[in-house]
């Protein structure tokens, strides 16, 4: 025997994506120089940080592709850690500018994801470490941080 069934109606509807941004695969980096002069025993919330910056004053913004190399934050971190102690570039092909020390024990770490979140991850001896967004934020324009021998 069989059993009659109804169906219910079903509507497909076509969603047209042209108009629609594709999402950006780039994570970006900002580094925050500790400028206290126990800046290498860590980073306390307290101690004064200021944003590096390039040879014409304007801020340095490391960009880095999301790869198999590059899959969340901390791995983004890692990368502007490399490229701020000279080893190598970031995917736009900036390195680190001569005119300030590289990246150090103490100093932090802004990352935005392609998503839009931020973090801020404070360098420690071995990995980094999540801490609030810093308060204590100075201008470098004026006098450079310069490497320490």
């Amino acid at each position: 025997m069989t059993t009659a069934m109804t169906r219910r109606h079903t509507v497909t509807a076509r969603i047209d994506t042209a108009d629609t941004a594709p999402v950006s695969d780039v994570w970006t980096a900002t580094v925050y120089m500790n400028m206290h002069r126990d800046n290498f025993d860590g980073y306390d919330p307290h101690h004064p940080l200021a944003a590096a910056i390039r040879r014409d004053d304007s801020a340095l913004r490391l960009v880095f592709r999301a790869s198999d190399r590059i899959r969340n934050h901390e791995d983004a971190a890692e990368a502007a850690f490399e490229v701020g102690n000279l080893h190598g570039a970031d995917d736009n092909g900036q390195t680190w500018p001569g005119n300030i020390r590289s990246v150090s024990v103490g100093d932090v770490i802004k990352i935005t994801s392609p998503d839009s979140r931020t973090v801020h991850l404070s360098v420690d001896s071995y990995g980094f470490t999540p801490v609030p967004e810093p308060t204590t934020l100075v201008d470098l324009t004026g006098p450079r941080v310069t490497h320490r021998d």
